[in-house]
Parts: structure tokens; sequence; C-alpha cells
């Protein structure tokens, strides 16, 4: 049967309209980035089309030769990147990472400890609306309300208290740098396993920029679109003595056919941060932040724990503004080209729908080549949109401002 001869125009357009909109709008959504051409080839390829249940030398289908080839490349790469005994490159995103080492290492109503979701901890780390916090009996630890920092020791009270069977680290929303040693401590004192999610800085991470969990955590999860520049997709990095159980959680525990396309790109993107320009990267990000967290403050936004060590920042527009939602704030902005995503921040009194803060990242426009003297000019003009959002005139103005400055550093053809 021969491929239909016209052109889907009606979807492809659409595709083209999210090219403009990337290429012309401030993309500071921290869970973000722009990825490279290579990784979409990858991804795009005919490697979509084979079906690969099981692993490398166990398949459950025949005509693997390659794939098996492709993962185990995917495998021993970001082994190498980060220094790890063994990885599963099979997980969809980060979220199924998370429950795969759940499956693996706990049973059902096991005690563990994870940061609370709105101290900015993530969904799969307990919330009791997702599985993780359906199925396991998960404890919260927080922050310190005095410089909103991992409050340290509750969590060690609640891992006396509570005796966990895993205690996971790592964040969504959290601005600061996290030492893995002092959990490692606490994890030993009371016998639980360490689980580190780092999702978001796990390009940070292989880049030098924040200090590796890897030598201390028996599990590391992280996803691979984020600050490490890949395909959308999730990876599982462990101890040699936890490789088979984590292989069976994912297949056939929690997924069935992997995507090796993607798998493809993830070994693409594996490659490309083992280079020296990812590594200066990987710094600028984290100066990017440093000097758009620095504007912001000067233009009279507090900055929860009061800065960032990292690709993020989470503004409490409270001091701008009593009466500026971080949802007002997200439409404003975006309808000027600027898109960035409402936040809630330490002890909100607004509901999670609606929010005080906004969460910002800088991997996007570090990507397009921004740097320091953008950082300023990029605070600015939001300052602008949030000074009165419902001024249209003022909006249309900035959402020219920002193509201007976008046109400077295009990323996509």
């Amino acid at each position: 049967m021969p491929w239909p001869s016209d052109r889907d125009t009606e979807l492809f357009a659409a595709i083209d309209r999210e090219v403009e909109r990337q290429n012309t709008g401030l993309q500071l959504i921290a869970s973000e980035n722009f990825t490279s051409p290579q990784v979409m080839e990858a991804v795009g390829s005919v490697l979509t089309n084979k079906y690969s249940e099981g692993y490398p030398g166990k398949r459950y289908y025949g005509g693997n030769e390659v794939v098996d080839e492709i993962e185990d490349l995917a495998r021993e790469r970001v082994k190498q990147l980060f220094g790890a005994e063994a990885a599963n490159v099979q997980p969809h995103s980060g979220a199924n990472a998370n429950l795969g080492v759940y499956l693996a290492l706990l049973e059902p109503g096991d005690t563990g400890l994870g940061l609370s979701l709105d101290h900015g901890g993530h969904l799969t780390h307990g919330s009791p609306v997702n599985i993780s916090g359906r199925y396991y009996d998960f404890v919260s630890y927080g922050l310190t309300p005095s410089d909103e920092r991992i409050d340290l020791d509750q969590l060690r009270s609640l891992a006396l208290e509570h005796r966990p069977k895993l205690i996971v680290a790592g964040a969504t929303a959290y601005p600061r740098a996290i030492d893995p040693a002092p959990i490692r401590e606490i994890c030993d004192e009371v016998g639980a396993l360490f689980m580190f999610d780092a999702a978001h800085i796990a390009g940070l991470i292989a880049g030098g920029a924040h200090p590796s969990p890897v030598p201390y955590a028996d599990v590391v999860t992280f996803t691979t679109h984020k600050t490490l520049r890949g395909p959308r997709g999730g990876c599982i990095l462990s101890r040699a003595e936890h490789a088979a159980a984590i292989d069976k959680a994912m297949f056939p525990g929690l997924q069935g056919g992997p995507l090796e396309h993607v798998i493809a790109g993830k070994a693409v993107a594996f490659r490309e941060a083992m280079t020296p320009e990812f590594r200066d990267y990987a710094g600028a990000i984290v100066s990017n932040a440093a000097a758009l967290a620095e504007a912001l403050a000067g233009h009279g936004f507090r900055l929860v724990s009061g800065g960032t060590d990292n690709h993020l920042l989470l503004m409490d527009l409270r001091s701008f503004s009593e009466e500026l939602t971080g949802k007002e704030a997200q439409v404003a902005l975006d309808a000027a080209g600027i898109t960035l995503n409402k936040n809630t921040v330490p002890d909100d009194p607004r509901s999670p729908f609606v929010t005080s803060g906004l969460r910002v990242g800088t991997p996007s426009v570090t990507t397009q080549g921004m740097r320091e003297p953008e950082m300023a000019e990029i605070a600015d003009l939001m300052a602008r949109v949030l000074r009165d959002p419902a001024d249209e005139a003022e909006l249309a103005a900035v959402r020219s401002d920002v193509r201007t400055l976008c046109e400077k550093f295009p990323v996509y053809g």
C-alpha cells in the first residue's frame, strides 16, 4: 500500500506555529530545554518502527540486533557520564523512573520520606494524589522557615521516628544545591535506602555545576530533557546490587515495549553532555540564573531562599503586589511572549491552581546563547508586564521587544 500522497497540512501548520512560538518567545520554564538537531533526528528515525520488549540479548521479538547495540550504547555512555555502576535507559519519563524504583525496592505500605510538594518536592515523592502516596506510606519533610533551605534536622528527626525503608532527595521547585552527603549519613543512621531524584539538575551534575549524588545514593533517577538537553524521557542509575530488581520492575513490571527511537536520542544527548562545551553550558545556566535572580530582586521581587544555586528561581509575587497571583502573572507574561509557570511558594496561602509565585528557569535561554546582560533585559521585560498585567498596549510592546531579543539568538532555522 502506498503512503498517502497528500500532506497533513492542518497538523504540520500547527507544528510550524510551535516552531515560530519557540523561536520568537522567551522560554523560561525550568523543566524545558531546546534539544539538538541530532537528538531530534534520532527520535524521528526508523527505530520508532521496532518492538523490543525486554533488554539487550533478552528480547521477546526477533530482529533486535541493531536495537540491542543502540540501547547498550546508551547504557554505557550514561554510566560513563555519571560514573555509575548500572543504568536502565528505558523509563518513558521521570515519573516512571521513580515508580520503577519504588516497585523494585519497596513493598506496598512501606514507609518513605520525601520533600513536601508545597516546599518544592515532586508529586512522585509521596503526594497523596499520586500513586506514590497511595501505594506507599510517605512522610513529608520540608524547608526551614528562616532561610527556606531543606531542614536536615527535621529530616533526621522524622527518619528516627518513622524508620523509613527509603529516603528520597531531590526537588522540582527548589532553587538551592542539595548536598547528598548529610542525607546519606541519615540514611545510614536509620538503615534506609537513599534515592536521589535528579530530574531537574542532571545536566548540571554532568557538567560539574552541581554536586553529584551518584557516589552517595543507592539509586539516582532523572529526566533526559531538562538541563541534560536530550529527548523527553527518564533514566535510572543504581549500584550494581539493585540493577536486576530495577530492570525487572521496569519490564515487565511497569512498562511494555521501550521507545528505542527515544533511547537513541538519549544516547546522542549523553555523548553531547561529555563535551567541554557542555561543561561550559552547565556553568552558564547557573551564572545566568544568579544574574536573573539579582536583576529581579532589584525590581522588588522576593526570591524564595534569597536567590539560587542552580538553574531555577522562585519568585514570591506578594512583595511586588499583594493582589497579583501566579496564575494571573503567568497568563499576562505568556501574552507578552514570556513563557514560565505559576508555582506555590513555601506555606503558600493560595491553592496550587492559583499560587503566589512563579518558577523561572534559564536552561533554554542559555542554550540560545544568552548570557548575563540578557538576563537583566529579561528581568526588565518581566517587570514591565507585571506592573500592570491588564495593560494590553504594554503587553504588545513587550511582545515586540521579546521578539527582537530572540531574533538575536535563533534556536532553529
